[in-house]
């Protein structure tokens, strides 16, 4: 194992992992265009069926042709198809809205501020924070630590936060204020004879190294996914939070939790916060808030942290923050309507019920001789697929092997995504059992067909 981690880590972390599947692929093959969804189904233009094994990116909980988000939407743009949040001025869906994500908050939460997209939700946490340090007489302290292969979005300040170099390359990214601790992955940054708890502590003390070189006064907020998404599905070893919170405590760090794609089910609880025990200072949502009809984010703080916004807002006149499609009335309706269906459905106890399967499935597929690890929880997994699974050898990029895998799989009926050489899955949350069989059917087809692939080419 230690041979392995000096490999990686003289490598470049691109050729280990990259948050999109090879460009070379699609500028061979051309997009694939689809028209038509049903389900956890959709059809390209050449009426070809695929079960959508990512629901989209991420985002399409309830599945692709929910009449009831369908009818709200209508409804919400009959009555009124646009209004805005600026200038003390509101309107009702926004407001309903807002009060049903602080009843449901898996933290105390007091306020609620609304954008279109997880990159907004999350730049918009970051001026808050610099916003009120300045209230409170600290100028100083306004880094911000993610953690390697993070995603948090890609706008400038939050594709600084994610910790994937694709994201940063070229781009003149990242931004000052933005550091980096480890990727807490204990299948490939474990250390020979170290356990995963052990591995665990290992992470929070050079996070606390982190902290402490750079000085605490300077730090002021910690972003963390409960299970990282585009970076590989990477659920946080064993103890990891309860290793990472106690340092934020100590050292007066906030805590941002990132539950774009943990949020709304996906893990088994209605937010990864629950999963993982958190104790956020602030909460980001989107995706299956809207089960990805409507673009839709949200931003949820504490109370602590809203009194001092309003304080600093008082002192300048305003608060100098907004987006113009934030809160607007239809994406709020249907954010509503899908609320009210995961109530009804008693959708976390649907994913309880359906996930074994899934994970079950995942990990019989970890004895197959391309597959170095099965991960996830709840309906979130991944196959990362290795060149020696006993050494734990990756592949490398050029091979394409990741890639390659997806678009058989693509090509046997099955829309997943290849980050890397992980293949991704995180299906519509109202999938079956049976369905979810046909997904695994699918991926162990398309691993067999791959692996030829790699005997051909020498690469196994």
């Amino acid at each position: 194992m230690a041979n392995l981690s000096n490999s990686l880590a003289n490598r470049d972390i691109e050729n280990f992992l990259h948050p999109y599947t090879n460009l070379a692929v699609h500028q061979e093959t051309g997009p694939l265009v689809i028209n038509k969804g049903d389900g956890v189904y959709v059809y390209d233009e050449a009426g070809n069926k695929y079960i959508e094994g990512l629901a989209g990116l991420w985002c399409t909980s309830l599945g692709f042709d929910n009449k009831r988000l369908v009818e709200a939407a209508t409804k919400a743009m009959e009555q009124l198809p646009f209004y805005h949040s600026f200038g003390s001025k509101s309107h009702p869906t926004a407001i309903d809205l807002a009060e049903r994500l602080i009843e449901i908050a898996p933290a105390p939460m007091s306020k609620v501020f609304f954008a279109n997209s997880g990159s907004e939700a999350n730049d918009t946490a970051v001026k808050i924070i610099w916003y009120i340090n300045n209230a409170l007489g600290k100028p100083e302290r306004k880094k911000i630590i993610a953690r390697e292969k993070a995603y948090h979005g890609v706008t400038l300040m939050t594709a600084s936060l994610t910790g994937l170099p694709n994201n940063h390359r070229d781009f003149d990214l990242p931004l000052d204020r933005v550091l980096h601790t480890d990727c807490p992955h204990y299948y490939h940054y474990g250390e020979a004879g170290e356990t995963e708890e052990d591995f665990a502590t290992r992470c929070a003390e050079n996070l606390r190294k982190l902290i402490l070189d750079e000085g605490p006064d300077t730090i002021a907020a910690f972003f963390a996914e409960p299970v990282m998404g585009a970076g590989g599905v990477i659920p946080p070893p064993v103890t990891y939070f309860e290793k990472i919170q106690p340092i934020l405590q100590e050292y007066d760090i906030l805590f941002v939790v990132d539950e774009v794609i943990c949020g709304f089910g996906r893990t088994g609880n209605m937010f990864g916060t629950e999963t993982y025990d958190l104790k956020p200072d602030m909460i980001t949502v989107a995706k299956a808030l809207s089960s990805g009809y409507l673009p839709i984010s949200a931003l949820m703080v504490s109370d602590e942290i809203f009194q001092l916004m309003v304080a600093e807002s008082e002192k300048i006149g305003i608060f100098g923050h907004g987006f113009t499609y934030g809160g607007h009335p239809v994406p709020c309706a249907v954010a509503l309507e899908t609320l009210k269906i995961y109530e009804e459905m008693d959708l976390v106890s649907h994913v309880q019920a359906v996930a074994p399967t899934l994970q079950e499935g995942l990990a019989k597929l970890a004895d197959h001789p391309l597959v170095g690890e099965a991960r996830g929880v709840g309906l979130l997994g991944a196959l990362e697929v290795v060149k020696n699974k006993e050494t734990r050898e990756i592949f490398e990029v050029s091979d394409g092997i990741g890639a390659h895998l997806a678009s058989r799989a693509q090509a046997n009926g099955l829309i997943s995504r290849a980050m890397g050489d992980t293949l991704a899955f995180a299906p519509p949350l109202i999938i079956d059992n049976y369905q979810i069989n046909e997904i695994l059917a699918v991926v162990e087809q398309s691993l067999d067909e791959t692996l030829d692939v790699t005997f051909d080419r020498g690469l196994k």
